[in-house]
């Protein structure tokens, strides 16, 4: 906690509050590090503690990323994490339930999830980190590989159109589309805030490099520009913003105003597991 004499005294938390005692194993320069500082300085802000707040992961290099806050964390199997973490906020609504993951843990296998995830809108943060890769695995192409990418899986590329997750996310039904940078972590950390307070299923895409399969990633740090910062509140206007866009434009594309649809809490159970067991025997 703080220290009353100095300067950040007015503050409840502060970012190390959320930071585990294990230290990250990702590649040197991996983009991954400024999502967890960008996550623990929205934490920070968001003024509850460590035990109120759940991280929840798929499989991939960033779905590593529950073990390294304070917070409570569940590393699931490959593409499930949002299921777990809708449950989660279902059964437990007074959490805050964050979902994270990598390219291709959401969109390959998680991608059917992805979908209905925003469709039922349920008041939650999906945040992916994006390196158009798959790291874990040794380079292969991910969805969202450009068609051209040239590899040693893929050596003439894939040929096949990158997914556009934040054009499906809005054509799904989430409820706040935004897009940040893991080399402006403040920016980033900005964001996250804005996605956890805005109502409904808030879905966030991380600019991530990989500089182990995908060393030219670093000139991101060029590419990357801020784009939009309020949002539509229009999905056909934000559609259009973001096919404009370049794929680099950071900030809010979208605000929804719908209300998430799914009950705040599930009913209390009225049957006990014995009784729902005898409805099985024959």
């Amino acid at each position: 906690m703080n220290n009353p004499g100095t300067s950040a005294a007015l503050a409840k938390y502060l970012p190390r509050d959320f930071k585990s005692d294990l230290h990250p194993v990702w590649c040197p320069g991996c983009g991954d590090f400024g999502v967890v500082a960008a996550l623990t300085r929205a934490l920070a802000q968001l003024d509850r503690p460590a035990e109120e707040i759940a991280v929840v992961s798929g499989i991939g290099c960033s779905s590593r990323l529950p073990a390294y806050t304070s917070a409570y964390g569940f590393h699931g199997v490959h593409g499930r994490a949002l299921p777990t973490a809708i449950g989660l906020k279902l059964a437990r609504p007074d959490l805050e339930v964050i979902a994270v993951g990598g390219d291709g843990d959401g969109y390959s296998i998680g991608g059917n999830h992805f979908l209905h995830a925003c469709r039922r809108n349920v008041d939650m943060l999906y945040l992916v980190m994006d390196n158009r890769v798959y790291g874990m695995t040794k380079g292969q192409p991910s969805p969202t590989t450009e068609a051209d990418w040239e590899c040693s899986m893929a050596p003439r590329g894939t040929g096949l159109a990158p997914f556009n997750p934040m054009v499906l996310a809005l054509a799904a039904g989430a409820n706040f589309v935004a897009r940040g940078f893991t080399y402006d972590p403040n920016g980033l950390a900005r964001l996250i805030v804005e996605a956890i307070r805005w109502p409904g299923f808030s879905f966030l895409e991380v600019l991530s490099p990989c500089p182990t399969f995908r060393p030219e990633q670093k000139d991101w740090k060029r590419l990357a520009h801020a784009g939009l910062q309020e949002g539509f509140g229009d999905v056909a206007q934000a559609t259009a913003a973001l096919f404009a866009d370049d794929g680099f434009g950071t900030g809010v594309f979208y605000r929804g105003s719908r209300s998430p649809d799914l009950p705040a809490a599930l009913p209390a159970a009225t049957a006990g597991l014995s009784d729902i067991a005898s409805q099985f025997q024959v």
